[in-house]
């Protein structure tokens, strides 16, 4: 069965990528749609056999590499954590795949869509079911290619393909990292499987190694370079600004990046080696330190995003803060519970985003929108839906692993524990205003598109992903979606209501061991589960008290008085342009590396290639060949006299040299 989970969307690959002009768009949409639901339902089956069952195991698929001492073979494992993902991973995929059938009707390109997304779910699913890090390496490059196509789908914009190109650079900084951490791992320990290195960690313990003339920790070094793999991949804070330009993807793309895969393969990776990252405490108050920051960096940008996709994808951003500040603080439980979570009501929010925009006729400024709950009720709904679970509305999916993973900052040993918990808190309000900002806006209140009156805000012109077909926007009422569309946004919205109360006590609850049978790291003296449930009430609701407040002023800000925002934005110029601009990192990332790059790079094109290279090179030698060639022909007159001259000169030399030379 497992070879089917993982398979099945590369068959699908190969079949709408290599024959897709030749069955036409309408049977690659069915063969890798189908493809997909069936590797959800057996990853569901795998789930429950698993983390309910009896356990995992590793299947053997083939030897791989065998190089002196370096062996890799190529295997899929099989534990609670794997099976979480494959869920995760093929649910949504799946759910998007089916969604894209309507989003998707009008392009010409269909079997390409399809095909590169069934190769980044193959991709992602080699990643997650990797049994060593080189394994793991493969399937996280090739989730960064098939990303590259998938961003860069609409190869015409210039903007898609900047795009595409800076999520393929910024997530190569990362790799490097990561790359750099496998070698130091074989070196040291002479394996990279997984079983094998996590029985070598004693081993390296007090294990100095020379970097730059310092002796560093060699298990503190290790997971620093792999956490900065995992910060590349998931958007953390210093490499976090290719995701919200990945919003020049279609919207599917959107949720399938940031809902379950992509994104998360970070917090996979550090959960999956969190023997090795508990043995070394300082890379986890690292972690912490990133993650917390990354949540409250990311909040306050989507305070005054006005792109819909957007400020979707700083939540995301910020809610991937969350995930690591858990993994930091040992409640790797919580940090793989809101992943699981977080993909639903994500998920949810990224396909009713694109409904919007669909009904809309691919509009993406919520101030240009409002009033669509009469036009649009049950993209409305299921819009109120995702926004309760990300808020941490109770009982939501979003409440039981958010807040736990605030109680367990609040609980942690961590160095940097009131770090997190504060900033954490302070998300949550700002998660809250920027989630409820974005459903008044677009939902309620008067219409404001078509003809009625234009926003009086102060645009954002640092661009818009729209989803562009060719549509005028507003020449149309708006209009619900075909049921193609609507079916996977009940499915959803059916997780992020009710994943976190079903699923809690295994994550996080009472049936932790049975249900993650050592695939996280649980020692002795790791207690962060039990003292999370044991916090002051006053922290346990915090973040309910944040939702709340984050709720009421937007609703005072864009319902009873809107006024406010315009009047609060002139009062603090300052402020409002700094998070508008992202922080400025973009200009800043600019200024530092991308300029004098290019700087760099066409002065050894336009001096070095072309001048001192082809210059003296290739094209000196073939001047001067052409040069010669052109006096030479100037020899050839026609004239006999002149050939006569020549000959006589040429025998005059002959004699001199004869008579002068030639005789001795």
């Amino acid at each position: 069965m497992i070879q089917a989970i993982v398979f099945f969307p590369l068959l699908g690959f190969l079949i709408a990528g290599l024959l897709g002009r030749v069955i036409g768009a309408r049977a690659s949409e069915i063969a890798t749609t189908g493809l997909m639901l069936a590797a959800a339902v057996f990853s569901w089956v795998t789930f429950v056999n698993v983390g309910y069952g009896g356990g995992g195991k590793v299947h053997m698929i083939a030897s791989w590499i065998r190089s002196g001492s370096f062996e890799v073979d190529w295997a899929l494992r099989v534990d609670t954590l794997t099976a979480v993902m494959l869920v995760v991973v093929n649910s949504v995929s799946a759910l998007v795949h089916l969604y894209s059938i309507g989003y998707m009707h009008e392009d010409p390109s269909r079997p390409r869509f399809f095909a590169y997304l069934s190769l980044f779910t193959f991709a992602m699913l080699m990643l997650v079911t990797s049994d060593n890090l080189v394994q793991m390496f493969f399937g996280w490059e090739g989730v960064g290619l098939a990303s590259y196509l998938l961003i860069g789908f609409w190869y015409d914009r210039p903007t898609a393909v900047a795009a595409s190109m800076k999520a393929f650079i910024v997530n190569r900084v990362g790799d490097f990292g990561f790359a750099f951490g496998i070698f130091v791992i074989f070196v040291l320990t002479g394996t990279v499987e997984f079983e094998a290195l996590f029985g070598k960690i004693a081993m390296l313990q007090g294990v100095k190694v020379d970097f730059l003339g310092i002796d560093w920790d060699a298990l503190t070094i290790i997971c620093l370079l792999l956490f900065i793999g995992a910060m590349g991949k998931s958007a953390q804070f210093l490499l976090h600004t290719w995701l919200p330009d990945a919003m020049e993807g279609p919207t599917p793309v959107s949720a399938l990046i940031h809902a379950a895969t992509m994104v998360t393969a970070g917090v996979f990776m550090v959960a999956r080696l969190s023997p090795l990252f508990e043995a070394a405490p300082a890379a986890l108050t690292v972690v912490v330190v990133v993650g917390a920051t990354t949540a409250f960096f990311a909040a306050t940008v989507g305070l005054v995003q006005n792109d819909i996709k957007r400020v979707i994808a700083y939540s995301t951003c910020s809610q991937l803060g969350y995930m690591f500040v858990a993994l930091g603080s040992g409640a790797y439980g919580a940090g793989i519970f809101h992943l699981f979570t977080h993909a639903f009501f994500k998920a949810l929010l990224f396909l009713g985003a694109g409904s919007v925009i669909h009904a809309m006729h691919h509009e993406q400024d919520i101030r240009k929108m409002g009033g669509l709950a009469g036009k649009i009720p049950f993209t409305t709904t299921m819009m109120a839906i995702g926004t309760l679970a990300l808020t941490g509305f109770p009982l939501t999916a979003g409440y039981f692993s958010k807040d736990a993973i605030i109680e367990a900052a609040f609980a942690s040993k961590n160095a940097a524990q009131t770090y997190a918990f504060i900033l954490l808190v302070a998300a949550a309000f700002m998660t809250s205003f920027y989630s409820w900002r974005l459903f008044f806006l677009t939902f309620t209140g008067k219409p404001r598109w078509g003809h009625a009156a234009e926003v009086h805000h102060d645009h954002d012109h640092h661009g818009h992903g729209h989803d562009d077909h060719g549509h005028a926007h507003g020449a149309h009422e708006p209009h619900e979606a075909p049921f193609v569309m609507l079916l996977p946004l009940l499915l959803l919205s059916i997780g992020a209501l009710i994943a976190g109360l079903v699923f809690a006590p295994a994550f996080i609850g009472e049936s932790y061991d049975h249900f993650w049978k050592g695939a996280l790291f649980t020692g002795e003296h790791n207690h962060i589960l039990h003292e999370m449930h044991d916090v002051p009430g006053w922290v346990k609701y915090s973040p309910f008290v944040m939702m709340i407040l984050g709720f009421l002023l937007a609703f005072l800000f864009y319902v009873a008085k809107p006024h406010l925002p315009r009047e609060l934005a002139e009062s603090q110029p300052i402020l409002y342009r700094f998070l508008l601009n992202k922080w400025y990192f973009d200009e800043i990332y600019d200024f530092i590396f991308v300029n004098p790059a290019k700087a760099i790079g066409r002065f050894l094109w336009k001096e070095g290639d072309g001048r001192v290279i082809d210059g003296l090179g290739p094209d000196g030698v073939a001047a001067r060949v052409t040069n010669i060639a052109a006096g030479a022909v100037k020899l050839q007159t026609g004239y006999l006299y002149h050939y006569a001259f020549a000959m006589l000169i040429g025998l005059a030399v002959f004699v001199t040299w004869y008579m002068f030379g030639g005789a001795h």
